[in-house]
């Protein structure tokens, strides 16, 4: 397919590749190949007008621009290609030529190549999730007891570990291939009806040609055909539009994490990777760059997909053609981020001092809920709360550690000397210990993920139905 040079900027050429035009034109071929030869088996035509059909199925051989443009005028890029088809297969066997195409109609081989050059782009995007969960789990077990600031609303919220936060990006990518698998295996399916569904010009017939160029094709049998019946379908497309969301997020916490300002992640840099026009200093996150931009494209291609499901009677106008020209750029976006994640995941540098620098930079406020919850045991929750809002102000208005004040205003009250262990009360405000919630949580959660990903890895995608 022809894309701008600003959309070939968010996605990859072998994506590209897969919704070419010579692509779809030689999955459309493959499909009258596999249907002549099918009803030559069932004693539709003779073998050697399927063998005919079949010599000159090649993309190749045809002007590919010219057919392109005259798909436009006829309303389907099935009739001229058809056309030529029948006038090439005409130059060898009058005979054959008569029979192509038979008993079907433009949107079962426009489908049924959408659907085979989709297999092709799921196998990239199975591949892309394969070497980013891998990225992401090394990357979260390396880093599984380090102290990070958690951040609500924008704002430092407590002490984490950075493994449990990339745990968090973990999980939604294991789903996300795991469930792509589940709609492929229902959405890969044959398309063939004929011209309202129904198979009727191949009569007694029909079944057995539909599944035998399923078999041809390595795709499922639909129980009917699916002209106007499009939710398996836009499912999978709504899955991998839900990916790269997913995708988006982490882009996301990786672009806020490389501020200069917080400077706890970086992309790996060199060879004039996210280098400035203007500014020598600057290390921009160009992979989160391109995977926040395609995450940012995919809604509303996932929208028009919806939109597009409420097609008329047995045969869509204007709404199936308009999901045709949605459905490629949802997976060109969804592999772009897919790489570019790849490729900052692959060398993301963790700085792990200045993460503790940041945490330390905040003079022990952070710990001041868990400390509130502490004393609540002591003194009660409402003296608690009150104590450690009044020594917050203090830490603030003094610029001391809220360690320090509290440890301060302990010694210097009786009562609080009796009731708190100051030892106790010092560990609340290492960082380390903070983080260890966070930590148990994470390896927990990360074997649970590390087992899924070996069973996805242990099964070949996508899956091909047997003949």
């Amino acid at each position: 397919m022809s894309v701008s040079i600003f959309d070939s900027f968010l996605t990859t050429p072998d994506m590209i590749a897969v919704f070419d035009d010579a692509a779809i034109v030689q999955a459309m071929l493959r499909f009258e190949q596999a249907l002549a030869e099918a009803q030559a088996r069932q004693g539709m035509l003779p073998a050697q007008s399927a063998r005919a059909i079949a010599g000159v199925c090649n993309a190749q051989l045809y002007d590919i621009p010219a057919i392109v443009s005259a798909g436009r005028r006829a309303g389907s890029l099935a009739i001229p290609l058809v056309r030529e088809l029948t006038r090439t297969v005409a130059l060898y066997d009058a005979e054959a030529a008569a029979r192509v195409h038979w008993g079907s109609t433009s949107q079962d081989v426009i489908d049924t190549a959408m659907v085979l050059a989709t297999r092709d782009a799921l196998q990239l995007l199975d591949d892309g999730l394969h070497d980013l969960t891998g990225h992401v789990l090394q990357l979260a077990d390396r880093h599984v007891a380090t102290p990070v600031l958690a951040r609500t609303l924008m704002q430092p919220a407590q002490v984490s570990s950075f493994g449990f936060k990339v745990a968090g990006w973990l999980a939604p990518l294991v789903r996300a291939r795991a469930r792509l698998r589940e709609c492929a295996t229902r959405a890969l399916q044959l398309q063939l009806g004929g011209a309202v569904g129904t198979l009727s010009v191949m009569g007694e017939h029909g079944t057995a040609v539909a599944a035998q160029v399923a078999a041809d094709l390595g795709l499922k049998v639909a129980d009917a055909t699916w002209h106007t019946q499009r939710d398996e379908w836009v499912r999978l497309g709504l899955e991998v539009a839900v990916l790269t969301g997913s995708l988006g997020k982490i882009a996301t916490d990786i672009s806020l994490m490389a501020q200069g300002e917080i400077a706890e992640l970086a992309e790996p840099s060199g060879n004039g990777r996210g280098g400035s026009s203007a500014m020598p200093h600057k290390r921009n996150p160009v992979s989160a760059m391109i995977a926040l931009a395609a995450a940012t494209r995919t809604p509303q291609h996932a929208a028009a997909l919806l939109a597009s499901m409420g097609q008329q009677h047995e045969r869509g106008l204007g709404n199936w053609q308009a999901e045709l020209a949605e459905w490629p750029t949802l997976f060109l976006s969804a592999h772009g981020a897919l790489q570019a994640l790849n490729d900052a995941l692959a060398g993301l540098h963790v700085d792990p001092a200045r993460m503790r620098r940041n945490i330390d930079a905040l003079q022990g406020l952070v710990f001041a809920e868990a400390a509130s919850a502490w004393l609540a045991a002591s003194i009660g929750r409402p003296a608690a709360h009150s104590l450690l809002e009044a020594m917050s102000a203090e830490a603030l208005a003094s610029g001391r550690n809220l360690a320090e004040v509290l440890a301060d205003g302990v010694r210097a009250d009786e009562q609080l000397r009796k009731q708190v262990d100051p030892a106790a009360l010092a560990t609340l405000f290492d960082p380390a210990a903070a983080a260890l919630p966070a930590q148990r949580l994470a390896q927990h959660q990360l074997q649970s993920l590390r087992e899924q990903i070996a069973a996805l890895n242990s099964t070949p995608f996508p899956h091909r139905t047997s003949a």
